[in-house]
């Protein structure tokens, strides 16, 4: 690798490293014990024996550890939390409990019902602090009585294969199960602190985790008006519960005039725009300037990534208006990737892989003197089905491309843009980041 492809490579990496270290719980759980959790503990709940800890997501664990150290041993904290295979750290006294996703699996079958059933438990004079984070539907999801479980791992790989953004999947989540949109707060008698990290476009906690303890605006005619309009075939027993709840037979998920939620107390930790800032400040440190475009992009992962090469295109040229280089163009949220049955066997990547290899497609006849790299990657450190968190676009990368005998297009058709990146030695590894804001997307415009 060149001196010049090293210096883009190292970039990358050090500004996706300060845009997940933004997204870490510990100082900013800390802080919010100290200015907000301890008071409301003692207004809540000032005869309390305990607090009951309970949560799930992929950062749940590094929150849970985050929580005890901030603490430190102030109050007796009990319970457990749920967290992705692989994404556990040690805790003392709060049990981390690990369990399949995007997918359920029996691990977080029987740690969802066991969570349900010990937060119904919690006694009306103690407190519960409550860590969610994104990854939580899945980690979350008892189906109610009539669906079977099976059906419903079937329902979330349909919801995660037909392109639906990712609030609209959760309102169908909610209306098929016992504990998101609202429901855990409406079983649970003592008062709740929430602690959010979020990992959904604007952050509204409704959405994060499909909101177990947030109310629910959306209906059961809206989970059926989801599954319409991306035509996801759903098991029988699934589209019976709905056609019920549209009818009127089955109660709603708890909205935001129930008395519920005025026991429940609500921060956010961190999030994908507090991770876009970190990335900005940390590249104008650079002598970069920086053209953020929000952590709301959201759409098929190709077709984001012809609007980032577009602007990128324009700006290495000198038109458009764009500042001109050295510019970096950031943007978050999360991109979706449909894949029908065949695809679905055969697809090796994720969202981030894929806009990449997009990107790197649209700017395959860019010949200008000024270089273009880029990096995407999931600030979990998981990006799909690969074991990479994303990957890198450096210049050089055409003439790579070639000598390999590469097809960019190919590997978009059939969706392995992991394969491309693994020939190309570009994917970004580095394991569970113990935190989930979403996607992080950088471009580099030349170099100061």
């Amino acid at each position: 690798m060149s001196a010049k492809e090293d210096f883009y490579k190292d970039l990358l990496i050090q500004v996706f490293d300060a845009g997940v270290q933004a997204a870490q719980p510990g100082q900013a759980i800390q802080a919010a014990w100290d200015s907000h959790i301890a008071p409301w503990l003692d207004q809540m709940a000032p005869e309390r024996e305990r607090v009951w800890v309970f949560g799930a997501g992929k950062a749940a664990a590094s929150m849970a550890k985050a929580l005890e150290a901030a603490v430190n041993g102030k109050e007796v904290l009990q319970g457990f939390v749920v967290t992705r295979r692989g994404h556990d750290v040690k805790t003392s006294t709060i049990e981390v409990l690990q369990a399949a996703h995007p997918v359920p699996d029996e691990d977080g079958q029987r740690a969802a019902r066991r969570l349900y059933k010990s937060i119904s438990e919690v006694p009306s004079s103690d407190a519960v602090i409550a860590l969610v984070s994104g990854g939580g539907s899945s980690l979350l999801s008892v189906p109610v009585r009539d669906i079977p479980f099976v059906d419903l791992q079937q329902l979330n790989r349909a919801l995660l294969s037909c392109g639906a953004p990712i609030d609209e999947m959760n309102v169908v989540r909610k209306h098929v199960t016992l504990t998101l949109g609202g429901q855990l707060a409406q079983v649970c008698r003592a008062p709740v602190f929430q602690l959010l990290i979020s990992d959904v476009p604007g952050d509204d906690p409704t959405s994060i985790a499909s909101g177990p303890f947030s109310p629910d605006e959306s209906t059961f005619h809206d989970a059926v008006e989801v599954l319409r309009r991306w035509a996801v075939q759903v098991p029988h027993s699934i589209s019976r519960h709905l056609d019920k709840g549209v009818r009127g037979e089955v109660a709603d998920t708890p909205k935001r005039s129930s008395l519920v939620f005025r026991k429940v107390k609500t921060h956010l930790l961190a999030s994908n725009l507090k991770s876009l800032n970190a990335v900005t400040q940390h590249l104008e440190g650079k002598g970069y300037k920086v053209l953020n475009l929000g952590d709301t992009l959201e759409g098929e992962a190709r077709d984001v990534a012809q609007v980032h090469a577009a602007i990128a295109r324009q700006a290495a040229m000198g038109q458009g208006g764009w500042p001109a280089a050295p510019l970096a163009i950031v943007s978050g949220g999360e991109c979706t990737v449909t894949l029908n049955e065949t695809q679905m066997r055969q697809a090796r990547g994720g969202r981030n892989s894929e806009f990449l290899l997009a990107l790197a497609f649209y700017l395959r006849d860019l010949n200008v003197d000024v270089d273009v790299a880029a990096l995407a990657a999931d600030t979990d450190g998981i990006d799909g089905i690969g074991g990479h968190a994303g990957a890198l676009m450096l210049p050089g990368d055409r003439q790579l491309c070639k000598g390999a005998k590469l097809a960019p297009q190919l590997h978009l058709d059939q969706h392995t843009s992991y394969d491309y990146f693994k020939c190309l030695d570009r994917l970004l590894m580095t394991g569970p980041t113990m935190t989930n804001v979403n996607d992080l997307r950088i471009i580099l415009i030349g170099r100061p």
